[in-house]
């Protein structure tokens, strides 16, 4: 039950977190009479089975944020988000996270994602339980070192 409360509370932490940004960046609808999309819900068991798994609780191409339940047991490649900005919270784990630099071996995944080995240069950060690291598009980030499991929300906005 603990675990539940904790996971409930971080949830929450992490979607008025990622809801706040995406309030100050969203445009004013023009009218009242517009409206508004559906009010998004996911319970305890989705949010917990996608976060045993890794991966992407909400996209849909009309909307200009996403969220993932995000999943590391190891370092990955380094990453550049051309259109996204990326708003880690941390739930699990600890990690070394370089932001900055220059991406080594950079190739393009897709338009506006570029890859590579890792990063030169740049900040390196320990992220632990509870940090929030927000990451505006454009910028080298990179898992160098990761203790897993390591597991974080991730609101990817436009």
């Amino acid at each position: 039950m603990d675990r539940l409360i904790r996971i409930g509370g971080t949830t929450a932490v992490a979607l008025v977190i990622g809801a706040t940004f995406l309030h100050l960046r969203a445009p004013r609808q023009a009218a009242a009479a517009e409206t508004p999309p559906p009010v998004l819900f996911f319970d305890h068991a989705k949010v917990d089975k996608s976060f045993r798994q890794g991966g992407i609780l909400f996209k849909e191409p009309d909307r200009s944020y996403q969220v993932h339940t995000s999943r590391r047991e190891g370092p990955g490649e380094a990453e550049l988000h051309a259109r996204d900005t990326d708003i880690f919270y941390i739930q699990q784990g600890t990690a070394t996270f370089v932001t900055g630099g220059k991406i080594i071996d950079p190739r393009n995944t897709d338009p506006g994602e570029v890859r590579g080995k890792g990063i030169e240069g740049g900040e390196a950060r320990r992220l632990v339980k509870g940090d929030v690291i927000i990451i505006p598009s454009g910028t080298p980030h990179w898992f160098r070192e990761v203790n897993g499991p390591f597991t974080y929300f991730t609101v990817k906005s436009r």
